[in-house]
């Protein structure tokens, strides 16, 4: 029985490099990796011998007669990327034809180890710090400005979607790895310059990936009760800088302007079952806050039509099963049912062809139930205030003036939530683009200046999930050893432990691997307790008082 890959798919391409039939496809090699929304295994020569399943760092991979549910369509999924292209057979009954060995990371004999700083522990930078250790004798120092590490792993992704979060683990490995030197909490530009990074290392790679949101430009944009999908995200995943965002679900409908994965992840957050919820690592905070809340129905803003959805065919597979959770298509515009109606099955408006179809009354108060509405064709034009119990005006959100091919109305709700795109900021003492929110480079190499790196968002823009930062960071690192092995490295002009004294000194609350371990056991021991798989911390004071306990009974 062939294997399926299924809706946690990272894409990071771990699988393709075990599998002794090359049967998932697109390879790296191939002009679609990257392109795709996941990867997909060929059911004509998969072998069954789960090489895959054992490798995937996020438990994605299933053999086809196990699965059920949601996860029952992937079997069709996947046979379906490969119904108008060649079976990629192999030459011998068990083993296919390799090409010539390439050795994209041989050095030099007499190459000496270098001191390589990465600036930011999420995906992008963990890849590139894992590239480094596992193929070359480098030292990495690991820099975050939060206390804790993780990046978008810990603080992005929905708390629902445990097996995606379970890359973590395979990051943590390299945490406690011998040549790695850890300081968390240590804000570049605040604590330490760029130039104090590069003056004792060889080189720096910054991974600090798109913190900001993407604007709408409209009026009443900043009432209360008005925010980024981003800010959202980040109050529910317990991040210690999060701002509340709890106010506004005592009404009954929401509104989400963007249809990609971040707008169908708040929705799904929104209307879920809190009992469900209770088993995830989802904020304390939030968790109350969802418990208490009036939100029934949660509305999706798309400008264009249901063939431009943005979310991936995973998640809207997804939606489509979501427990006690109605899924409608507001019909309001005729180019919606028509778009479906005439969808190719493998395109993703096809798959809203079995949803039922309404053309919403916006005057009436949802339904009975929860439910999640797609309205396309409809683009915010203005955030409408109401007035607050003490009489001052407009002083938090009312409803969304929307404009479309019928006019303009407003849909009523009390909180507005935009989900159009993350944006890179700023670092200071570097280069940046601000068209496009990001470091200016070639492969990797920062404009101007020796020794300095960019990978992930900072790099790219905010595309791609968490396994595009893999060949993202292998690119980098292959110019940084470029350069190195061309000897256009700087050399550091001080020692390797440093850079240690100079984060302590600067910071009272750096937080090395054992400070992090041990925040990691008590979140979990708290987590124990409630039955869940851990509770966070959610201020910077608590992680680092948890590092700190931590480090306390730790033997001398």
């Amino acid at each position: 029985m062939t294997y399926a890959i299924t809706q946690t798919c990272c894409s990071d391409a771990t699988c393709v490099a075990v599998c002794p039939v090359n049967c998932i496809h697109p390879t790296p090699d191939e002009p679609d990796f990257g392109r795709t929304e996941m990867l997909y295994v060929d059911p004509a020569t998969c072998i069954d011998c789960g090489a895959c399943a054992d490798a995937c760092p996020v438990d994605a991979i299933f053999p086809v007669d196990s699965l059920f549910g949601a996860r029952k369509e992937y079997a069709a999924v996947n046979s379906a990327y490969y119904a108008d292209r060649a079976p990629q057979r192999a030459a011998a009954p068990n083993f296919h034809a390799w090409g010539e060995p390439s050795f994209p990371r041989s050095l030099p004999s007499d190459f000496a180890p270098i001191r390589v700083a990465v600036v930011g522990t999420g995906p992008a930078g963990m890849y590139a710090a894992e590239d480094l250790l596992l193929n070359t004798g480098a030292e990495v120092t690991l820099i975050d400005r939060l206390p804790v590490a993780g990046g978008l792993v810990r603080y992005g992704v929905a708390p629902d979607h445990p097996a995606t979060k379970g890359v973590g683990e395979t990051f943590a490995r390299f945490h406690s790895h011998p040549r790695v030197r850890m300081h968390l909490g240590v804000e570049v530009g605040k604590d330490v310059t760029v130039e104090e990074i590069a003056a004792h290392h060889d080189a720096v790679i910054y991974a600090v990936g798109a913190s900001t949101d993407r604007r709408l430009g409209i009026p009443g944009e900043d009432l209360p009760g008005s925010l980024a999908a981003t800010s959202f995200v980040a109050w529910y995943n317990a991040h210690p800088e999060a701002v509340p965002a709890g106010a506004g679900l005592d009404a009954e409908r929401v509104v989400v302007t963007g249809n990609g994965n971040v707008a169908l992840d708040v929705a799904r957050i929104l209307v879920a079952d809190p009992a469900a919820l209770a088993r995830t690592d989802i904020s304390d905070r939030a968790l109350a806050a969802l418990r208490d809340s009036r939100v029934r129905e949660v509305v999706l803003l798309g400008r264009r039509g249901p063939e431009d959805i943005a979310a991936t065919v995973s998640e809207l597979l997804a939606l489509t099963h979501l427990p006690d959770v109605a899924l409608v298509v507001d019909t309001h515009d005729p180019r919606t049912a028509e778009a479906i109606d005439a969808a190719a099955p493998g395109d993703k408006a096809a798959l809203l062809r079995r949803l039922p179809r309404e053309t919403v009354d916006w005057s009436e108060p949802p339904p009975e139930g929860r439910r999640i509405v797609l309205r396309f064709h409809s683009a915010p034009v203005e955030v409408v205030g109401r007035d607050s119990a003490d009489g001052d005006s407009a002083s938090r959100v009312g409803g969304v003036r929307v404009s479309g091919a019928d006019g303009e109305s407003v849909v009523p709700a009390g909180l507005f939530l935009r989900a159009i795109g993350y944006r890179g900021v700023p670092v200071p003492g570097l280069p940046f683009d601000e068209a496009t929110g990001t470091v200016p480079h070639e492969g990797g190499r920062v404009a101007g200046r020796a020794g300095t790196y960019v990978v992930g968002w900072i790099k790219r823009g905010p595309s791609g999930g968490i396994g595009a930062n893999r060949t993202c960071a292998a690119e980098t690192v292959g110019t940084l050893l470029e350069d190195a092995v061309a000897g256009a490295l700087p050399s550091p002009a001080h020692p390797a432990r440093a850079f240690g004294k100079l984060a302590r000194r600067r910071g009272r609350q750096v937080v090395d691997a054992r400070g992090l371990a041990a925040i990691d056991r008590a979140e979990q021991a708290r987590g124990r307790a409630l039955g869940r798989p851990r509770v966070k911390f959610d201020t910077v004071p608590a992680l680092v008082a948890a590092a700190r306990g931590g480090l306390r009974r730790s033997p001398r």
